[in-house]
Parts: C-alpha cells; sequence; structure tokens
C-alpha cells in the first residue's frame, strides 16, 4: 500500500495527541502490541478467524438499526466537488487532519517495519485526504482513542474521523456524518477456553469489557446481564484485559472482532450478533460542504473498485466473504 506522502502523529495511541506518552505505556498494553507486531509481521492470519454468518439484507439491516435508533442513519448531504467554506478554509491552512485509529489490526494499525499506520480505514482516510487536498504533503493522519473521536472534531483537533465510528442518532446531534461506508454489528470474543456459545452465555454474570464511548458499551450495558462491565479508552485494550485474565468477554463491532480473532489465536467469536449499523465519516455538523465532498470522494471510492480493493486486501481473510454484505450502497 502506498505509505510515503502521509505525515501521522506517533503520540500515545490512546491520547489522540501526539508526542504524549500517557496511559499506553503500561506493561498490560504492551502485551497486545507485541501481538499486534507479530501478527503483522506474519503477514496475515487463519480464515477460521471469520465470524459465523447470519443472513440479513443490507435493507434488513438498516430498517432494524433505524427502528431501533428512531432516525435514518443513511441520510447525509448530496454528494459534490465543490469547495465551499468548510474547504476553503482546511485548504488555507495547508493542512487536513484525519483522526484514524492505531490499534485496530487490519482496520488502523502501525506496520512495525514501516512506521507507517495502514488498514481498510486508512486506506480510505488516505482516498480522502487526496482527493481533498490534491497533495499527499498536506494530509496528517493523527490517532483518536475511541472515546475521544467527538470531542476531537468539537475541539478542532481533527477535520475528520475516519475510525469505525458507527453513525446513530445520539452522534448526529453532536457530529455531521457522510454517507455510511461499511454495514457492521456487535459481537463477543471470549477465550477459546469458555464454554460460552452465544452472547447470551458470554455476557451473563461475566465481566465483560468495551470501549469507552462505543456502541458496544451502550449494547452491553444495555443487557443488563453482566456481573460487571469493564470500560477502556481504546478496544484493543479489552483484549489485553483477556489475555491477563481480568475480564472474560469482550465486546466490539464484527470488524474488530474479527481483526483480533486473527491477532490473538487464543480468544475466539461466538455465534450471534446484536444491533445491525452502519459506519461513516464524521465530522463538524456545521461544515456542510466537507461532507459533500467526502460522499462524493465515497461514491468515486467504491465507483473506481478502490473500496472492493480494499477490502479484498485488508479484511476479507477475516470476514465472511461476502462483500455486498459490507457495503451498505444507497436506497
Amino acid at each position: 500500500m502506498r505509505t510515503r506522502g502521509f505525515r501521522s502523529f506517533r503520540g500515545s495511541s490512546g491520547s489522540g495527541r501526539s508526542g504524549g506518552s500517557g496511559r499506553r505505556t503500561r506493561p498490560a498494553v504492551a502485551v497486545a502490541l507485541l501481538a499486534a507486531g507479530a501478527a503483522v509481521l506474519a503477514g496475515g492470519g487463519p480464515v477460521g478467524a471469520a465470524p459465523a454468518a447470519v443472513h440479513r439484507t443490507k435493507q434488513d439491516q438498516q430498517e432494524q438499526q433505524e427502528q431501533a435508533d428512531g432516525c435514518d442513519v443513511t441520510k447525509s448531504v448530496p454528494p459534490s466537488t465543490d469547495d465551499g467554506p468548510a474547504v476553503k478554509a482546511i485548504k488555507a491552512r495547508r493542512s487536513l487532519v484525519i483522526g484514524v485509529d492505531q490499534n485496530s489490526y487490519r482496520w488502523g494499525a502501525r506496520n512495525p517495519n514501516t512506521g507507517q499506520i495502514e488498514g481498510f480505514d486508512i486506506d480510505l482516510a488516505r482516498a480522502i485526504g487526496a482527493a481533498v487536498m490534491g497533495d499527499p504533503e498536506k494530509v496528517v493522519l493523527k490517532p483518536v482513542a475511541t472515546a475521544d473521536r467527538i470531542d476531537a472534531i468539537k475541539k478542532g483537533r481533527v477535520d475528520l474521523i475516519v475510525r469505525t465510528m458507527t453513525i446513530n442518532c445520539k452522534r448526529m446531534e453532536d457530529v455531521a456524518f457522510s454517507k455510511p461506508y461499511f454495514n457492521i454489528t456487535q459481537r463477543v470474543l471470549v477465550p477459546t477456553a469458555s464454554p460460552a456459545k452465544n452472547i447470551d452465555d458470554a455476557v451473563k454474570d461475566q465481566r465483560v469489557c468495551a470501549a469507552a464511548g462505543s456502541t458496544a458499551l451502550t449494547v452491553v450495558t444495555e443487557k443488563k446481564t453482566a456481573r460487571q462491565v469493564v470500560t477502556v479508552e481504546n478496544q484493543l485494550d479489552c483484549l489485553v484485559l483477556m489475555q491477563l485474565g481480568k475480564v472474560d468477554a469482550t465486546m466490539t463491532d464484527n470488524g474488530l472482532a474479527a481483526g483480533q480473532a486473527a491477532q490473538d489465536q487464543t480468544v475466539r467469536i461466538v455465534d450471534g450478533e446484536a444491533q445491525p449499523e452502519v459506519v461513516g465519516v464524521a465530522m463538524l455538523k456545521d461544515s456542510t460542504d466537507l461532507t459533500a465532498r467526502v460522499n462524493q470522494v465515497l461514491a468515486d471510492y467504491y465507483a473506481r473498485g478502490d473500496w472492493a480493493r480494499s477490502y479484498e486486501h485488508w479484511l476479507k481473510p477475516y470476514m465472511l466473504n461476502e462483500a455486498d454484505r459490507y457495503w451498505p450502497g444507497t436506497r
């Protein structure tokens, strides 16, 4: 994948700011980062890491989420190539800052060989950056923690978030979203020795981990069956806690769950999934022209086959081999 021409902050992967060390220096985190590095160096994980299939149509998934949320999560402004005030201000500043993940294997993770952040979301972030700015040297990829995504946008630390961010009604009150670019559901990981067969088994009377500010945390909290809900700043920290025996299960979306199962052969995904959702690019609510520009990039990205190529490269071996299942398309 293309690595030159895009700058990235190397700061704390949990803080979302450059240059800090923060909580990510603890030894537990090093365990997972070493596992991630080994997985990247190995060049891939087993096909058996793919989640079990639960067949739903794209429209069924979207309608179920709309019914639960009470809003149309696919609604966004029409695509446009016009440069409005938000895009012009970014170009005048000569820097587009995109908030990304550097902890999620195959989605957004730092390659120890190159030092570059890479993955499915990173391919999309770079495509957006190149289209908006025209010059890759003017694009900055900045790691942002799960819990810090909305704050980072509202406080101007980033212009966009491309980080497996679920679109829902509550978040739509705070930030604007592009059209969806991926269908997901919530899944549960457990250690391979766990007797749990499904989500209910894995959660009931167990210590369950989820990232703060994530949809997974809302889902597991609303179940009200866990003995303890443990929150962490980034979803990779849940894998560390499972490795150390401090939690019994992790809830996260199916893409991230598949990445963790591929990254660590001592965990597996249980049967069943919860709350069909869609993922989008987030930005300031009043940046309507930027939203329209991102929607144009998404339309072009899919039409050129770039979405499919990125999916084939990063995700197909670890998820259901049905690309149509994951592209939300239009309605």
